[in-house]
Protein backbone atom coordinates (compact mmCIF):
# COMPACT_ATOMS: atom_id res chain seq x y z
CA UNK A 1 0.00 0.00 0.00
CA UNK A 2 1.51 3.53 -1.00
CA UNK A 3 2.44 5.42 1.89
CA UNK A 4 -0.27 8.48 1.54
CA UNK A 5 -2.62 6.16 2.42
CA UNK A 6 -1.39 4.29 5.20
CA UNK A 7 -0.61 7.98 6.90
CA UNK A 8 -4.36 8.59 5.62
CA UNK A 9 -5.61 5.54 7.46
CA UNK A 10 -3.50 6.02 10.54
CA UNK A 11 -4.59 9.72 10.89
CA UNK A 12 -8.37 9.45 10.47
CA UNK A 13 -8.37 6.58 13.25
CA UNK A 14 -5.94 8.25 15.41
CA UNK A 15 -8.61 11.35 16.07
CA UNK A 16 -11.40 9.64 16.03
CA UNK A 17 -9.32 7.42 18.64
CA UNK A 18 -8.93 11.13 20.50
CA UNK A 19 -11.87 12.05 20.53
CA UNK A 20 -13.64 8.42 21.74
CA UNK A 21 -10.92 8.98 24.70
CA UNK A 22 -11.94 11.94 25.61
CA UNK A 23 -15.41 11.16 26.30
CA UNK A 24 -13.88 8.77 28.76
CA UNK A 25 -13.86 9.95 32.94
CA UNK A 26 -9.76 8.93 33.49
CA UNK A 27 -10.58 8.27 37.11
CA UNK A 28 -13.73 6.34 36.60
CA UNK A 29 -11.11 4.34 34.02
CA UNK A 30 -8.22 3.98 36.34
CA UNK A 31 -10.72 2.56 39.16
CA UNK A 32 -11.95 0.11 37.23
CA UNK A 33 -8.86 -1.34 35.79
CA UNK A 34 -7.42 -1.43 39.46
CA UNK A 35 -10.69 -3.46 40.54
CA UNK A 36 -10.44 -5.32 37.62
CA UNK A 37 -6.74 -6.40 38.30
CA UNK A 38 -5.19 -9.22 36.85
CA UNK A 39 -8.84 -10.44 35.02
CA UNK A 40 -8.24 -6.84 32.66
CA UNK A 41 -4.86 -8.42 31.55
CA UNK A 42 -6.39 -11.50 30.79
CA UNK A 43 -9.68 -9.77 29.08
CA UNK A 44 -6.58 -7.71 26.74
CA UNK A 45 -4.82 -10.77 26.15
CA UNK A 46 -7.88 -12.61 25.01
CA UNK A 47 -8.73 -10.57 22.19
CA UNK A 48 -5.15 -11.64 20.82
CA UNK A 49 -6.06 -14.96 21.09
CA UNK A 50 -9.80 -14.03 19.23
CA UNK A 51 -7.60 -12.09 16.62
CA UNK A 52 -6.39 -15.63 15.59
CA UNK A 53 -10.02 -16.64 14.87
CA UNK A 54 -10.76 -14.01 12.38
CA UNK A 55 -7.32 -14.52 10.63
CA UNK A 56 -8.21 -17.97 10.00
CA UNK A 57 -11.35 -17.67 8.69
CA UNK A 58 -9.83 -15.00 5.88
CA UNK A 59 -6.73 -16.92 5.10
CA UNK A 60 -8.83 -20.25 4.21
CA UNK A 61 -10.92 -17.96 2.15
CA UNK A 62 -7.56 -16.49 0.51
CA UNK A 63 -6.47 -20.15 0.07
CA UNK A 64 -9.81 -21.43 -1.40
CA UNK A 65 -10.03 -18.60 -4.10
CA UNK A 66 -6.58 -19.35 -5.07
CA UNK A 67 -7.02 -22.71 -5.42
CA UNK A 68 -9.81 -22.52 -7.39
CA UNK A 69 -8.00 -20.18 -9.88
CA UNK A 70 -4.67 -22.09 -10.06
CA UNK A 71 -2.58 -19.88 -7.73
CA UNK A 72 1.00 -21.21 -6.73
CA UNK A 73 1.77 -22.26 -3.69
CA UNK A 74 4.99 -19.36 -3.33
CA UNK A 75 2.34 -16.81 -3.83
CA UNK A 76 0.27 -17.69 0.05
CA UNK A 77 0.00 -14.85 2.00
CA UNK A 78 2.18 -15.00 5.37
CA UNK A 79 -0.20 -16.09 8.57
CA UNK A 80 1.26 -13.56 10.44
CA UNK A 81 1.43 -10.86 7.89
CA UNK A 82 -2.03 -11.02 7.72
CA UNK A 83 -3.11 -11.12 11.21
CA UNK A 84 -1.10 -8.00 11.45
CA UNK A 85 -3.87 -6.66 8.68
CA UNK A 86 -6.37 -7.73 10.67
CA UNK A 87 -6.10 -6.33 13.57
CA UNK A 88 -5.73 -2.66 12.06
CA UNK A 89 -8.94 -3.10 10.22
CA UNK A 90 -11.01 -4.24 12.98
CA UNK A 91 -9.38 -0.94 14.73
CA UNK A 92 -10.54 1.32 11.65
CA UNK A 93 -14.03 -0.69 11.85
CA UNK A 94 -14.23 0.26 15.19
CA UNK A 95 -13.56 3.99 14.76
CA UNK A 96 -15.23 4.16 11.80
CA UNK A 97 -18.93 5.48 11.31
CA UNK A 98 -20.54 2.73 9.37
CA UNK A 99 -17.85 0.46 10.64
CA UNK A 100 -17.08 -1.32 7.06
CA UNK A 101 -15.94 1.62 5.58
CA UNK A 102 -13.26 1.66 7.15
CA UNK A 103 -11.37 -1.45 7.77
CA UNK A 104 -12.64 -3.30 4.61
CA UNK A 105 -10.90 -1.03 2.34
CA UNK A 106 -7.83 -1.10 4.40
CA UNK A 107 -7.98 -5.00 3.60
CA UNK A 108 -8.86 -4.92 -0.24
CA UNK A 109 -5.68 -1.77 -0.48
CA UNK A 110 -3.25 -4.08 1.65
CA UNK A 111 -3.56 -7.16 -0.04
CA UNK A 112 -3.94 -5.66 -3.14
CA UNK A 113 -0.17 -5.99 -4.14
CA UNK A 114 0.19 -9.84 -3.13
CA UNK A 115 -2.61 -11.27 -4.93
CA UNK A 116 -4.34 -8.90 -7.32
CA UNK A 117 -7.30 -6.71 -6.86
CA UNK A 118 -10.06 -9.11 -7.84
CA UNK A 119 -8.68 -11.71 -5.63
CA UNK A 120 -8.28 -9.44 -2.44
CA UNK A 121 -12.02 -7.77 -3.26
CA UNK A 122 -13.47 -11.19 -3.22
CA UNK A 123 -11.63 -12.41 -0.02
CA UNK A 124 -12.55 -9.32 1.80
CA UNK A 125 -16.46 -9.79 0.58
CA UNK A 126 -16.43 -13.43 1.65
CA UNK A 127 -15.00 -12.95 5.06
CA UNK A 128 -17.19 -9.92 5.71
CA UNK A 129 -20.39 -12.35 4.38
CA UNK A 130 -18.92 -14.64 6.66
CA UNK A 131 -18.46 -12.81 9.74
CA UNK A 132 -21.74 -11.07 9.56
CA UNK A 133 -23.39 -14.55 8.90
CA UNK A 134 -21.65 -16.01 12.01
CA UNK A 135 -23.53 -12.91 14.04
CA UNK A 136 -27.09 -13.78 12.78
CA UNK A 137 -26.52 -18.08 13.32
CA UNK A 138 -25.09 -17.07 17.12
CA UNK A 139 -28.28 -14.69 18.20
CA UNK A 140 -29.88 -17.08 16.59
CA UNK A 141 -28.82 -20.06 18.92
CA UNK A 142 -28.71 -17.45 21.82
CA UNK A 143 -32.94 -17.35 21.30
CA UNK A 144 -32.86 -20.94 21.42
CA UNK A 145 -30.20 -21.08 24.68
CA UNK A 146 -32.51 -18.32 26.62
CA UNK A 147 -35.60 -19.88 25.84
CA UNK A 148 -34.05 -23.09 27.63
CA UNK A 149 -32.56 -22.09 30.76
CA UNK A 150 -34.56 -18.59 31.04
CA UNK A 151 -38.09 -18.02 32.54
CA UNK A 152 -40.15 -16.47 29.97
CA UNK A 153 -41.63 -13.08 30.63
CA UNK A 154 -44.21 -11.29 28.77
CA UNK A 155 -41.14 -8.93 27.12
CA UNK A 156 -39.52 -12.25 26.46
CA UNK A 157 -42.21 -13.83 24.77
CA UNK A 158 -42.02 -10.59 22.38
CA UNK A 159 -38.84 -10.50 21.73
CA UNK A 160 -37.27 -13.81 21.22
CA UNK A 161 -39.56 -14.55 18.14
CA UNK A 162 -38.86 -11.30 16.64
CA UNK A 163 -35.30 -11.69 17.34
CA UNK A 164 -35.43 -15.17 16.06
CA UNK A 165 -37.39 -14.39 12.74
CA UNK A 166 -34.90 -11.45 11.91
CA UNK A 167 -31.73 -13.58 12.44
CA UNK A 168 -33.59 -16.59 9.95
CA UNK A 169 -34.53 -13.97 7.84
CA UNK A 170 -30.64 -12.93 7.72
CA UNK A 171 -29.46 -16.28 7.11
CA UNK A 172 -31.98 -16.70 4.01
CA UNK A 173 -30.69 -14.04 2.31
CA UNK A 174 -26.93 -14.36 2.84
CA UNK A 175 -26.97 -18.14 1.98
CA UNK A 176 -28.66 -17.24 -1.09
CA UNK A 177 -25.68 -14.63 -1.45
CA UNK A 178 -23.15 -17.33 -1.27
CA UNK A 179 -24.63 -19.13 -3.92
CA UNK A 180 -25.51 -16.97 -6.64
CA UNK A 181 -22.77 -13.84 -5.63
CA UNK A 182 -23.47 -10.93 -3.62
CA UNK A 183 -21.46 -8.13 -5.40
CA UNK A 184 -23.68 -7.62 -8.40
CA UNK A 185 -26.78 -7.53 -6.30
CA UNK A 186 -25.25 -4.87 -4.24
CA UNK A 187 -24.13 -2.49 -6.63
CA UNK A 188 -27.70 -3.00 -8.57
CA UNK A 189 -29.35 -2.16 -5.15
CA UNK A 190 -27.32 0.90 -4.46
CA UNK A 191 -28.62 2.42 -8.23
CA UNK A 192 -32.03 2.82 -6.83
CA UNK A 193 -30.83 4.66 -3.68
CA UNK A 194 -31.18 8.57 -4.73
CA UNK A 195 -28.23 9.46 -3.05
CA UNK A 196 -25.66 6.88 -4.66
CA UNK A 197 -27.50 6.26 -8.08
CA UNK A 198 -25.21 8.52 -9.65
CA UNK A 199 -22.30 6.81 -8.81
CA UNK A 200 -23.58 3.50 -8.76
CA UNK A 201 -25.22 2.84 -12.02
CA UNK A 202 -22.07 4.62 -14.13
CA UNK A 203 -20.02 1.84 -12.02
CA UNK A 204 -21.90 -1.03 -12.55
CA UNK A 205 -21.97 -0.62 -16.64
CA UNK A 206 -18.36 -0.03 -16.39
CA UNK A 207 -17.97 -2.84 -13.82
CA UNK A 208 -19.66 -5.62 -14.81
CA UNK A 209 -17.52 -8.13 -16.19
CA UNK A 210 -15.27 -7.66 -12.94
CA UNK A 211 -18.77 -7.77 -10.57
CA UNK A 212 -19.38 -11.07 -12.44
CA UNK A 213 -16.32 -12.47 -11.98
CA UNK A 214 -16.60 -11.19 -8.10
CA UNK A 215 -19.38 -13.49 -7.58
CA UNK A 216 -18.29 -16.20 -9.67
CA UNK A 217 -15.15 -16.66 -6.96
CA UNK A 218 -17.91 -15.91 -3.87
CA UNK A 219 -20.19 -18.35 -5.19
CA UNK A 220 -17.25 -21.14 -5.60
CA UNK A 221 -17.16 -20.77 -1.89
CA UNK A 222 -20.10 -22.14 -0.99
CA UNK A 223 -20.81 -24.13 -4.13
CA UNK A 224 -17.45 -26.02 -4.95
CA UNK A 225 -15.45 -26.02 -1.70
CA UNK A 226 -18.67 -26.78 0.74
CA UNK A 227 -16.16 -27.95 3.89
CA UNK A 228 -14.04 -24.57 3.17
CA UNK A 229 -17.32 -23.08 4.02
CA UNK A 230 -18.03 -24.86 6.51
CA UNK A 231 -14.87 -24.47 8.68
CA UNK A 232 -14.74 -20.87 7.81
CA UNK A 233 -18.54 -20.34 9.37
CA UNK A 234 -17.25 -22.36 12.62
CA UNK A 235 -14.30 -20.23 12.90
CA UNK A 236 -16.17 -17.30 13.03
CA UNK A 237 -19.10 -19.05 15.24
CA UNK A 238 -16.13 -20.14 17.75
CA UNK A 239 -15.15 -16.90 17.82
CA UNK A 240 -18.57 -15.14 18.86
CA UNK A 241 -18.81 -17.68 21.77
CA UNK A 242 -14.48 -17.46 23.55
CA UNK A 243 -15.92 -13.55 23.23
CA UNK A 244 -18.41 -14.56 25.87
CA UNK A 245 -15.42 -14.89 27.86
CA UNK A 246 -14.59 -11.01 28.37
CA UNK A 247 -17.62 -10.90 29.77
CA UNK A 248 -16.89 -14.08 32.46
CA UNK A 249 -13.64 -12.91 32.83
CA UNK A 250 -15.18 -9.01 34.08
CA UNK A 251 -18.37 -10.29 35.86
CA UNK A 252 -16.23 -12.28 38.26
CA UNK A 253 -14.45 -9.71 40.22
CA UNK A 254 -17.72 -8.60 40.77
CA UNK A 255 -20.14 -11.82 40.97
CA UNK A 256 -18.38 -14.81 41.46
CA UNK A 257 -21.62 -16.88 40.68
CA UNK A 258 -21.76 -15.60 37.62
CA UNK A 259 -22.63 -18.61 34.78
CA UNK A 260 -21.03 -18.65 30.85
CA UNK A 261 -24.87 -19.39 29.71
CA UNK A 262 -25.07 -15.59 31.16
CA UNK A 263 -22.30 -14.45 29.61
CA UNK A 264 -23.40 -15.77 26.17
CA UNK A 265 -26.75 -14.38 26.79
CA UNK A 266 -25.06 -10.79 27.53
CA UNK A 267 -22.43 -10.92 24.74
CA UNK A 268 -25.64 -11.87 22.46
CA UNK A 269 -28.07 -9.11 22.86
CA UNK A 270 -25.70 -6.30 23.25
CA UNK A 271 -23.74 -7.49 20.19
CA UNK A 272 -27.23 -7.44 18.79
CA UNK A 273 -28.21 -4.47 19.76
CA UNK A 274 -24.91 -2.14 19.31
CA UNK A 275 -25.45 -3.44 15.75
CA UNK A 276 -28.47 -1.67 15.11
CA UNK A 277 -26.25 1.75 15.95
CA UNK A 278 -23.60 0.61 13.43
CA UNK A 279 -23.83 4.08 12.09
CA UNK A 280 -21.97 5.26 15.63
CA UNK A 281 -18.38 5.36 16.21
CA UNK A 282 -16.90 2.83 18.42
CA UNK A 283 -20.49 2.13 18.49
CA UNK A 284 -20.65 4.94 21.50
CA UNK A 285 -23.70 4.33 23.19
CA UNK A 286 -25.37 1.45 21.96
CA UNK A 287 -22.56 -1.19 23.66
CA UNK A 288 -23.07 0.73 27.11
CA UNK A 289 -26.68 0.50 26.75
CA UNK A 290 -26.94 -3.38 25.79
CA UNK A 291 -24.68 -3.83 28.44
CA UNK A 292 -26.92 -2.32 30.98
CA UNK A 293 -30.56 -4.09 29.38
CA UNK A 294 -29.00 -7.33 29.11
CA UNK A 295 -27.88 -7.86 32.44
CA UNK A 296 -31.22 -6.25 34.45
CA UNK A 297 -32.50 -8.43 31.66
CA UNK A 298 -30.95 -11.42 33.47
CA UNK A 299 -31.67 -10.00 37.30
CA UNK A 300 -28.45 -8.47 37.52
CA UNK A 301 -27.59 -4.67 39.43
CA UNK A 302 -27.47 -1.97 36.57
CA UNK A 303 -23.38 -1.66 38.17
CA UNK A 304 -22.28 -4.86 36.97
CA UNK A 305 -23.62 -3.83 33.46
CA UNK A 306 -21.76 -0.31 33.67
CA UNK A 307 -18.50 -2.15 35.23
CA UNK A 308 -18.48 -4.24 31.79
CA UNK A 309 -19.35 -1.70 29.44
CA UNK A 310 -16.59 -0.02 31.07
CA UNK A 311 -13.95 -2.31 30.86
CA UNK A 312 -15.16 -3.54 27.70
CA UNK A 313 -14.58 0.15 26.36
CA UNK A 314 -10.88 0.27 27.29
CA UNK A 315 -10.29 -2.86 25.85
CA UNK A 316 -11.55 -1.65 22.58
CA UNK A 317 -9.62 1.64 22.89
CA UNK A 318 -6.54 -0.25 23.83
CA UNK A 319 -6.86 -2.30 20.56
CA UNK A 320 -7.83 0.10 18.56
CA UNK A 321 -4.39 2.15 19.32
CA UNK A 322 -2.30 -1.09 18.89
CA UNK A 323 -4.41 -1.83 14.96
CA UNK A 324 -3.29 2.15 14.46
CA UNK A 325 0.01 1.62 15.59
CA UNK A 326 0.45 -1.35 13.23
CA UNK A 327 -0.77 0.23 10.24
CA UNK A 328 2.51 2.71 10.66
CA UNK A 329 5.00 0.08 11.44
CA UNK A 330 3.98 -1.76 7.81
CA UNK A 331 6.75 -1.55 5.96
CA UNK A 332 6.75 -0.75 1.75
CA UNK A 333 5.61 -3.68 -0.27
CA UNK A 334 8.44 -5.00 -2.65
Amino acid sequence: MKKKYQNAFFLFGLLVLVIMAAQLDFREVWQGITHAGYWFLAVLLLWAFLYVFNTATWYLIIDSIGNERGVCRRCRVGFWWLYKITVSAFALNYATPGGLMGGEPYRVMSLSPKIGTQRASSSVILFVMTHIYSHFWFWFLSVVLYVCTQSMTTLACILMPLIAGFSLLAIWFFTRGYKRGIAMTGISLLSHFPMVRRWAQPFLERNSEKLSEVDAQIAALHNQNPVTFVKAVLLELSCRLFSTLEIYFILLVITPEVTIVQCILIYAFTTLFANLLFFMPLQLGGREGGFLMSTEGLSMTARAGIFVALLVRIRELFWTAIGLLLIKLERKEK
